[in-house]
C-alpha cells in the first residue's frame, strides 16, 4: 500500500466513523444539557476522536459505531460537582473497560483507560456513565490515535 493509499484509508475510516456515529439520547435518568458554563471539562479530541460528549449532568451514556480494531482505543472522562461517576464501556456486548472518577466540587477530576488494539471490536460500542448525584457534570471522549 502506498503512503497516499494509506492516507486515503485513514480519511475514509474517519469519515465512516463520523457517519456511523449514533449518539442515542444519552440514556439515563436526568441526562440532559448541564447549566451554562464557560469552563470546558474536556476539550474536543480533534481528528482522532470517535465520540465527544461535550457536557452532560447526572446519569447518561452513548452508543456509537465506527471503531476499528487495528488501533488502540482511549476512553477519557472528566467530571466535577462533588461526588463520583462510574464509567463502563462495552464493545459488541462485552465489557471492555470499567473505572470510577472522583468529581471534586469546583475542579475537574479526570480518568482514562487505554485499551490495546483489538480490545474494542469493529462496529458498535457503548459507554455508560452512572453519576453519584444528578448534579454531577461530566464530559467524555473516545479516541483512536493513529
Amino acid at each position: 500500500m502506498t503512503d497516499q493509499e494509506g492516507a486515503n484509508v485513514g480519511r475514509t475510516r474517519k469519515a465512516l466513523a463520523v457517519t456511523a456515529l449514533t449518539v442515542s439520547g444519552l440514556t439515563g435518568v436526568g441526562a440532559g444539557p448541564a447549566a451554562a458554563s464557560t469552563d470546558v471539562l474536556l476539550p474536543h479530541p480533534g481528528p482522532e476522536g470517535l465520540v465527544w460528549v461535550e457536557e452532560r449532568t447526572g446519569d447518561g451514556g452513548l452508543v456509537s459505531g465506527g471503531a476499528w480494531e487495528g488501533l488502540p482505543t482511549i476512553l477519557t472522562v472528566a467530571c466535577e460537582g462533588g461526588g463520583s461517576v462510574r464509567v463502563t464501556m462495552e464493545s459488541q456486548q462485552v465489557e471492555v473497560a470499567a473505572f470510577s472518577v472522583d468529581c471534586p466540587a469546583g475542579a475537574a477530576g479526570v480518568g482514562s483507560v487505554t485499551m490495546q488494539a483489538g480490545v474494542v471490536r469493529p462496529g458498535s460500542f457503548s459507554v455508560a456513565v452512572d453519576a453519584s448525584a444528578d448534579s454531577i457534570r461530566w464530559a467524555l471522549a473516545v479516541t483512536q490515535p493513529e
